[in-house]
């Protein structure tokens, strides 16, 4: 990276950044998702969910949270649950910097794994977070498609 970068603390005021960055990715705006989003990351860990600057400007940005026995999981595990580096600035280690930073953030606090979820199909995300140590966790992930009908058959379980 040629310019400086400087870690910190997400707070509030990053929310025009991150909704700008989000776009910068995704093609559209989501303003009242990354509103929920920052306020409820206020309410967690502040060394949890930081941001990325390079002359003073918000390049890039992860927000993790620590476990609170959610599903079981003890409070020694964290997540990472969004982590977006603006188009023009990735590919230069800021994701990497970032990652590190609430890496060791997070150890300082006790946690000794992290999760995430990566959807299967975004090859560079998984390639990504296989570079940072991460492999297949030992939990599956579910889901029920609302809308859908059920279909029958598969295994018996409790009813």
């Amino acid at each position: 990276m040629d310019l400086p970068v400087r870690i910190r603390a997400l707070d509030y005021r990053d929310l025009e950044d991150i909704i700008e960055i989000d776009k910068a990715i995704l093609g559209k705006e989501r303003p009242e998702y990354w509103q929920m989003k920052i306020e409820l990351s206020e309410h967690r860990s502040p060394m949890a969910s930081l941001v990325a600057e390079v002359e003073g400007k918000v390049v890039g940005f992860i927000i993790g949270d620590i476990s609170g026995w959610e599903y079981g999981v003890p409070d020694t595990v964290g997540w990472i649950d969004t982590i977006g580096v603006h188009p023009d600035y990735q590919k230069r280690g800021i994701a990497t910097m970032l990652f590190k930073e609430v890496i060791a953030n997070l150890k300082k606090i006790g946690v000794n794994t992290v999760y995430t979820f990566v959807d299967w199909r975004s090859w560079e995300l998984l390639r990504f977070f296989e570079r940072m140590g991460f492999e297949k966790g030992d939990m599956i992930h579910l889901q029920l498609r609302l809308g859908e009908e059920k279909k029958e058959g598969g295994a018996g379980g409790p009813e």
